[in-house]
């Protein structure tokens, strides 16, 4: 009994973090994010990425989906796609978790 309450105590339950971009982000603002991120993941966090659209956006759907493809190729060493992209509203989200 006494061990598993040590082990309840050390293990920690694993987050949903949430990090949001614009269509229009610039690379630097993107690297940094991106370094983020992978902070999150390699402390065992699942991690939504959520893609907002504004206004004249949302007639561009296929560029959030360039986007998120652009930012998964970048994360494919740490992360591995959990969630499939989906829309909802003026999201788009995915969900990754470390490899």
């Amino acid at each position: 009994m006494k061990e598993q309450q040590k082990n309840r105590k050390n293990s920690r339950q694993s987050e949903l973090k949430q990090m949001r971009f614009g269509l229009k982000i610039g690379s630097g603002d993107l690297e940094i994010k991106l370094r983020k991120i992978r902070g999150f993941l390699s402390e065992g966090h699942k991690v939504r990425i959520q893609i907002f659209y504004r206004g004249r956006e949302m007639a561009h759907k296929e560029l959030g989906y360039e986007l998120i493809d652009r930012i998964v190729g970048q994360l494919e060493n740490d992360a591995v796609v959990e969630q499939q992209p989906q829309m909802a509203g003026r999201n788009l989200s995915i969900v990754v978790r470390s490899k």
